[in-house]
């Protein structure tokens, strides 16, 4: 049933039908007669623009808008909007309603979204609106895909100067350290070539590797000496200036990005310290300062807005499709689906290997069964959301020792398996 709004009231009604190449929709104004129909690409830009249309032509008042309920990354995208009110509507029950009215079993993307407006607009008491999220969890969400995207830009920018640095410095690769860190900036922005880093003199370079590395004196010296004995690559003058240009221009992108990423984790910290079930999800092995916000933004603070741990499964994208005809059977992995959801999990599962006795346990078995390293975990990441959810629904931070408990009390395979890897680690 629908859940009340507020004293907003419904300036439109939308049908939008999904489709993988554009969105089909309806929308019919409150005291208008006349149905619009549109076309939206199936790119989140395109989806965006067509929102903020919306908002632009209803300056005030929420729109009601309905969508298959299984199309998880159109509720993704559309679910920060707080004036957009949802009502995802199970296939099966678009599946009846269209039986109804067309017993021919036809079928159409354009009749499907004349048929969800007709819905929403007649029957939204009967429907359960997707209710948005409080301020603060819609912040932390964005917050943290805003910190992925300004994560993935730098790892652009170092594939960008590795590749640059094999055609004329090499040895900068070995000798700045990690790309993506602040020493190796410090050091290609001070010396971009090989003849800047040899002309600097003993002492300088020594003061740079005291500051960033704790190397033994002795090998110290042996690397410098080695460094003073390097070869260029290539003596070419044109390609030479030109690349230390290039590198230069890239260092200072990424000394911009080092600032932006402080100033995103700085307000990440300080929003999570404020969130409900912060305590919950920093208690998850390996989730850290980076992913236990996103796991927070993936479950909200709503309990209601998962029926059961099959939907959140399913809206993720971690659960697999079956699909079978005849004799054939064919499992696959999801493709419609909020994609920095599903990575959030896959990228928490592989994470949890490095604290969890189970969850290495579980990933090795699988590994043994055939599966391959991201197949074996997705499987876990399916494992982990059932876990988490359960303490999410009941407010009970995580602990290892109670799960280990219960898996032995069960006398669970998994518990063998945990105590055969146990025992592996031990000898080790």
């Amino acid at each position: 049933m629908e859940t009340p709004m507020g004293n907003s009231e419904v300036v439109a009604w939308i049908g939008l039908d999904w489709a993988d190449q554009q969105h089909e929709i309806r929308l019919q104004a409150a005291g208008s007669e006349r149905i619009e129909s549109c076309t939206v690409e199936q790119k989140p830009e395109a989806l965006h623009a067509w929102v903020a249309q919306l908002r632009a032509r209803f300056s005030q008042g929420r729109i009601a808008l309905a969508l298959e309920q299984s199309r998880g990354a159109v509720i993704y995208a559309l679910m920060t909007y707080d004036f957009l009110c949802l009502y995802p509507v199970p296939p099966k029950g678009l599946a009846g309603y269209r039986q109804a009215f067309f017993t021919s079993g036809a079928k159409s993307d354009a009749r499907d979204a004349d048929l969800l407006l007709e819905m929403v607009r007649s029957h939204r008491h009967r429907l359960r609106v997707w209710q948005p999220d409080d301020a603060l969890t819609r912040q932390l969400r964005l917050l943290v895909e805003h910190r992925r995207q300004t994560v993935d830009d730098r790892t652009r920018l170092t594939n960008r100067l590795g590749a640059l640095l094999k055609t004329y410095f090499p040895q900068a690769l070995e000798w700045a350290g990690e790309l993506r860190e602040a020493a190796a900036c410090e050091f290609l922005g001070t010396w971009p070539s090989l003849q800047a880093w040899q002309a600097a003199g003993r002492s300088t370079q020594r003061k740079f590797y005291r500051r960033h590395r704790r190397l033994p004196a002795e090998a110290l010296e042996k690397r410098l000496e080695a460094m003073a004995q390097a070869q260029p690559l290539t003596t070419d003058r044109a390609l030479v200036e030109a690349s230390v240009l290039m590198t230069q221009t890239l260092v200072e992108q990424l000394r911009a990005l080092h600032t932006a990423l402080a100033r995103l984790d700085a307000a990440l910290e300080k929003l999570f310290d404020q969130h409900p079930d912060q305590g919950l999800f920093r208690s998850l092995p390996g989730a850290g300062d980076a992913l236990a916000p996103r796991l927070a933004a993936a479950f909200g603070t709503d309990r209601q807005h998962y029926q059961n741990v099959q939907e959140l499964e399913q809206f993720s994208g971690i659960a697999p499709v079956t699909e079978a005809s005849g004799k054939i059977h064919w499992v696959h992995w999801r493709m419609a689906c909020p994609k920095f959801l599903r990575q959030t999990f896959h990228e928490f599962a592989a994470a949890s290997l490095k604290k969890s006795l189970w969850a290495r346990a579980y990933y090795q078995r699988r590994r043994e069964q055939g599966a391959s390293h991201h197949g074996a975990i997705r499987a876990l990441a399916y494992k982990w959301i059932r876990i988490l959810y359960r303490c999410w629904q009941s407010h009970t931070p995580y602990d290892e020792s109670v799960y280990l408990a219960a898996l032995r009390r069960r006398h669970s395979p998994l518990w063998r398996a945990v105590a055969s890897l146990s025992a592996q680690e031990a000898q080790a």
